[in-house]
């Protein structure tokens, strides 16, 4: 289900809005959707990525791309 939402912005905003938006061949509702929903996806990864940095400074082992090519017998 979908919800609507409403936001107030600045004219000078809202002006980059439609001509980024027109750019992109879309209109500025759905661009709108598109930058906000790739900002949560960036979020997310970012968040994944401290993660891993975490387990890392923890101990975590690591190997390099060298290492899990012979583990998985895929050398050349």
């Amino acid at each position: 289900m979908n919800k609507r939402v409403t936001i107030e912005m600045p004219d000078e905003m809202m002006k980059l809005v439609e001509e980024y938006a027109a750019e992109a061949g879309a209109a500025p509702d759905a661009y709108v959707r598109d930058v906000i929903e790739q900002h949560l996806e960036d979020l997310h990864d970012i968040a994944l990525a401290e993660a891993a940095m975490e387990r890392i400074r923890k101990g975590e082992p690591t190997y390099t791309l060298e290492e899990v090519k012979q583990r998985l017998g895929l050398e050349d």
